[in-house]
């Protein structure tokens, strides 16, 4: 239950934020530009929420449906409009100041994105190094001779510092043409390259955390020898004598020699008994355990209530800072916004072609549940998620589909083209058809969220 009101506060504040800077954005350039601004919403339908307040009346609102917002301008198309005041009416204003107050929202999103990441960068962030665990034999990576512990230092010719650099850098390269050039620094410190080479269907890649199962790797985890930390003091552990600080040697006369091999070892004997041998206080001894049970969405699976007892920084060995000076930090954030924003549009049009699984589409449970994710892990994160979901709400309203301010630029582009608006007529049709596909995206969106949550 906590989880989920986190999740539901971290969405309303993320969603409400960036919603209230787009729409500010048209707020802002409107006003600078003359046009008179009569409403600045933030969310749909009934406001429950209004006032009126400025020397230059604005009625401020907050409705009841958190999805969105809207700058509602003076115009002759929608309401009569006082003489004296037609000069302030957006339909008066020429085609380029129009597609100035229209591109202002996707502009403050970026310009968003990149305050984030600045922030993100001045204050530091913690992140790992793109360091390769287990490499599946006969894989993509194995064919192309990435090996255990080879750390990714370039991509395509471009510094990787973090795994995320190093993920979507593969990513970006099996999006445009299915071949990927690495720059590795082996165990041995020696550097080579690495090309790694997709054939046939590149979909699979593309689904959400695919990347890397389906190239054959795993990120590098730290090696935990099987040592017993907590105990839960109603589990069976506890009730066959397992104590905390208990190192355990074999099971059934197995080795078990890491703590992920003594998981999977209770998890497969679901109520049974076992005989261990351990070390306790530097002298080995045996002992009958017996392992309870657990019923998962996968089927029934052993359970004996103990924790791990972990080193201090385990992943000491994989972490990297991030951390740049004011002016630094604007260049770092200026870059990792433009990579993002040319990544979303490359994953965009390969969703068109059908390149890219349209899994990647996210609605507003997923995006609720990392809101929550990332406020829970840190400012970095949260930051880090704020930016990436503005540089997408940029991406999208700049799309040309009427409704959205894309498609208004695209009749204002046509009138400037043709010199006279477009036809009442064509805009009727425009957005009956901008309403069939943001009815289809929500669609998909929603679809792919209900699968999320059942798988």
């Amino acid at each position: 239950m906590t989880e989920i009101l986190t999740s539901l506060i971290a969405f309303i504040v993320a969603l409400g934020l960036l919603v209230a800077v787009h729409e500010y954005g048209h707020f802002w350039v409107a006003r600078r530009l003359g046009v008179r601004v009569l409403r600045f919403c933030l969310g749909f339908g009934k406001p429950i929420w209004s006032r009126v307040a400025g020397k230059d009346p604005v009625e401020y609102a907050l409705a009841a449906i958190p999805l969105g917002g809207y700058v509602k301008l003076l115009d002759e198309r929608e309401g009569p409009v006082a003489e004296h005041e037609r000069h302030r009416s957006f339909n008066a204003q020429t085609p380029t100041r129009r597609i100035a107050i229209l591109a202002a929202g996707p502009a403050f999103n970026f310009l968003f994105a990149i305050a984030a990441y600045w922030l993100m960068f001045v204050t530091g962030v913690t992140a790992l190094k793109p360091v390769i665990g287990a490499v599946e034999p006969d894989s993509y990576a194995a064919r192309a001779s990435v090996v255990a512990e080879d750390e990714v230092i370039r991509v395509d010719g471009v510094d990787t510092p973090t795994l995320m650099d190093a993920q979507l850098g593969i990513l970006s390269g099996i999006v445009d043409n299915g071949q990927v050039t690495l720059d590795v620094r082996g165990p041995d410190g020696e550097t080579r390259q690495a090309v790694i080479e997709i054939d046939g269907d590149r979909r699979r890649f593309t689904e959400p955390g695919e990347l890397f199962p389906v190239l054959g790797l795993t990120r590098w985890h730290p090696t935990v020898e099987p040592e017993i930390g907590d105990v839960t003091p109603d589990g069976s552990a506890a009730a066959s004598g397992l104590r905390a600080g208990d190192l355990v040697l074999t099971a059934d006369g197995e080795p078990v020699v890491t703590w992920a091999a003594w998981v999977n070892f209770v998890r497969a004997r679901p109520d049974s008994t076992v005989v261990l041998e351990i070390e306790r206080d530097g002298v080995r001894q045996t002992m009958d355990l017996a392992i309870g049970s657990l019923l998962t969405e996968t089927g029934l699976i052993g359970r004996i209530g103990a924790g791990v007892n972990l080193p201090d920084n385990p992943y000491g060995p994989v972490l990297t800072e991030q951390r740049y000076g004011f002016v630094a930090a604007a260049g770092e954030a200026v870059e990792r916004t433009w990579s993002m924003s040319v990544l979303t549009l490359k994953m965009i049009y390969r969703m068109i072609t059908g390149d890219v699984s349209a899994k990647n589409i996210s609605g507003p449970i997923n995006i609720a549940n990392a809101a929550g994710m990332t406020a829970s892990a840190g400012l970095a994160a949260f930051l880090s998620f704020l930016a990436i979901v503005s540089i997408s709400l940029g991406i999208l309203n700049l799309l040309p589909v009427p409704l959205l301010d894309g498609g208004q630029i695209a009749y204002q582009l046509a009138e400037m083209v043709k010199g006279s608006p477009v036809s009442e007529k064509a805009q009727l049709v425009g957005q009956q058809v901008g309403i069939v596909l943001l009815l289809l995206l929500m669609s998909v969106a929603f679809y792919n969220d209900i699968v999320r949550l059942t798988s």
